[in-house]
């Protein structure tokens, strides 16, 4: 499927985060393609927002934030929500482009498949949200 203005919409600049590259498909009838998006419950409104993913978080906060180019400045990821994507709607998949996050903390462009939907709210069903929980895992050296 082509659509130039979405996918112009998901790409961004070197260093400005988004997508490097990607490409556009539409969700088809009876098929369920479930997808997730760490959030920040301090802005309710980022709940259904525009970055999402095929993968459900796990494993090192700091990997999961390199991974997807997700700087400590949006978002302190500790919520998750966990949604069916609706038949029809449209969206982007492809490769997270680097992202500046301080003079001393920038990420390069990730091989990690993003999910965009310019929409959620309008794109997405059978929502289930959940609480992130401090965990510790004990380092081995």
């Amino acid at each position: 499927m082509t659509d130039p203005a979405l996918l112009a919409e998901s790409k961004g600049a070197p260093d400005q985060g988004k997508l490097c590259q990607g490409a556009v498909y539409q969700a088809k009838p009876k098929t369920q393609v479930v997808i997730y998006r760490a959030w920040n419950s301090t802005n309710p409104n980022s709940k259904l927002g525009q970055w999402w993913s095929f993968s459900e978080p796990s494993g090192p906060i700091a990997l999961y934030r390199k991974n997807n180019q997700i700087c400590y400045q949006w978002s302190p990821l500790d919520k998750l929500v966990r949604c069916t994507i609706k038949p029809g709607a449209k969206i982007v998949v492809g490769n997270g482009q680097s992202a500046q996050c301080s003079q001393y903390l920038s990420y390069p462009v990730s091989a990690t498949q993003q999910v965009y939907l310019s929409n959620a709210d309008g794109s997405v069903k059978d929502c289930d949200t959940y609480t992130g929980v401090i965990s510790w895992d004990k380092e081995v050296h």
